[in-house]
């Protein structure tokens, strides 16, 4: 990428557009076009169309998407995929109407079976059914990422798409029943120590085990694959290491300093029993993440902390 390139990161406002942005700005792109929610609705096939003509856009992040935690996804299944294809489909078809140069997507690690092998390699999609609770906002990233696919062996486009792990950091959404695991972790304990609870409860059995990735260390990896590669294949990107929600748990209730004890609510769902990608793929091509667990908690409570001030 030139420095002068028109650069369109889409979902500019969320936790992972929000950091390609500043990313992007750090090492000297000075052309990135960002649109609200208000400005440009991305489910809207006419208005993005119009944009991609007027803009001349030469790379697209599209970090654009409905997302949420295990509750908000086994409710509003419909929503998810909907509107999930709806932007998807228009961005990835626009780009390729309007001679966009590369386009990056971003996918998540749940597209992979529920019970896949350990540590989970990029050949597993699609080799065994999904994970329940969030299947429709899989099928959605699962179609994004064959839709890019399918454009480079047909028509030769130049579209990219990578699968973080479970992310968290800086501008995520702070909610107890929609943010995703750490988010919500961090409310439900620092209401609790407030409130003086003696006990927080937590969804699940605390059992399964997961991989945390910072915000800016994927920022950081998104940048630099679409400097570097080019194949056809999805990318994996994680840290290579896993923690039980249990232990999650306890790490954040000693960071925030809750003297209470955490219970947990067996009859709500755990999701996969299991999920730590394969990166053995992206360190091959020259990436490794660099915010440990414990930094990037700190960081992510210090931002909590400040909204809460405003």
């Amino acid at each position: 990428m030139d420095k002068n390139s028109r650069i369109y990161v889409a979902g500019h406002n969320g936790l992972v557009g929000s950091s390609i942005v500043r990313n992007l700005q750090n090492k000297g792109f000075n052309n990135i076009i960002c649109k609200t929610r208000k400005e440009l609705d991305l489910t809207n096939q006419v208005a993005v169309e119009m944009f991609f003509k007027e803009e001349k856009i030469n790379y697209v992040f599209l970090a654009a998407a409905k997302v949420g935690g295990i509750g908000s996804n086994n409710t509003y299944p419909a929503d998810y995929i909907m509107e999930n294809l709806l932007i998807q489909c228009n961005v990835i078809k626009s780009s390729f109407d309007h001679n966009v140069q590369k386009l990056l997507f971003l996918g998540s690690s749940c597209i992979y079976p529920k019970l896949c092998p350990q540590p989970i390699k990029e050949e597993y999609l699609l080799t065994g059914p999904l994970e329940p609770t969030n299947e429709a906002y899989a099928l959605a990233k699962i179609s994004g990422l064959k839709m890019c696919q399918y454009f480079n062996s047909q028509y030769k486009t130049k579209f990219i798409s990578v699968m973080p792990t479970n992310l968290y950091g800086p501008n995520d959404r702070f909610d107890e029943n929609h943010s995703h695991v750490i988010p919500a972790l961090i409310t439900k304990i620092d209401k609790a120590k407030k409130l003086d609870k003696p006990t927080v409860e937590l969804w699940g059995t605390g059992t399964p085990y997961r991989e945390f990735l910072y915000v800016d260390d994927l920022a950081d990896a998104c940048v630099y694959l679409m400097e570097v590669y080019e194949d056809n294949e999805h990318v994996n990107i994680g840290t290579g290491k896993d923690i039980s929600i249990l232990s999650l748990a306890q790490l954040i209730k000693t960071m925030i300093d809750y003297k209470g004890e955490i219970v947990f609510d067996k009859s709500k769902p755990d999701g996969t029993p299991k999920k730590l990608l394969d990166i053995s793929k992206i360190e091959k091509l020259g990436w490794k993440a660099k915010v440990s667990l414990e930094e990037g908690l700190k960081l992510t409570y210090d931002y909590y902390t400040n909204i809460q001030k405003q």
